[in-house]
């Protein structure tokens, strides 16, 4: 039961006021551009695998994951941020792009590890970064603004489920880095 209280919270949007800088992970923003947002932090004892398959909104994250063999990666000891996108953000692209990703394991890999942060990097701390450098080596642009937080092109509905091994922060939608040349 505590399990289940523990997901149940997790689902909540986060929204409020705090500001911090991660040097490691980025660029900090101009104090006047700080956007505030609340940290609720919700601890799990499960790793962001296991924490995912009991969220019940990550079905095609893990099996793309496990498709790309990188869902042994994130059940290790991290820590990592992942900016981890619904069901319903991979159902927003283009029909087939996902059945084509699982199978083209290296640019499936590529868009995965494009959501990856090194480190356990909070919500307080996202809002005070221009950019954070994923694990496929390219970064991700950060916005806050009035409340609100986008990477890239996706918003972050939902901050700060943490993990054993790291942090999970919701988007909805699916990161594309550039193509590598």
């Amino acid at each position: 039961m505590k399990k289940l209280a523990t997901i149940a919270l997790a689902v909540l949007f986060i929204a409020g006021s705090s500001e911090a800088h991660c040097g490691a992970c980025g660029t900090e923003k101009g104090k006047d551009d700080h956007t505030h947002v609340e940290k609720t932090s919700v601890k799990s004892e499960s790793n962001i695998v296991e924490t995912a398959k009991a969220a019940g909104s990550f079905k095609t994250l893990l099996a793309a994951l496990n498709a790309a063999g990188l869902d042994k990666a994130l059940t290790g000891e991290g820590p990592f941020t992942v900016f981890a996108p619904t069901d319903e953000a991979f159902a927003a692209l283009p029909e087939g792009t996902v059945e084509a990703l699982l199978k083209d394991k290296k640019k499936l890999t590529s868009i995965l590890t494009y959501h990856v942060v090194e480190g356990k990097v909070t919500a307080k701390e996202v809002t005070g970064l221009d950019k954070a450098s994923t694990l496929n080596g390219q970064n991700i642009m950060i916005k806050a603004d009035n409340n609100m937080v986008m990477i890239n092109n996706a918003q972050v509905t939902t901050t700060d489920i943490t993990c054993s091994n790291g942090i999970i922060h919701v988007i909805n939608a699916v990161l594309i880095p550039e193509e590598k040349k």
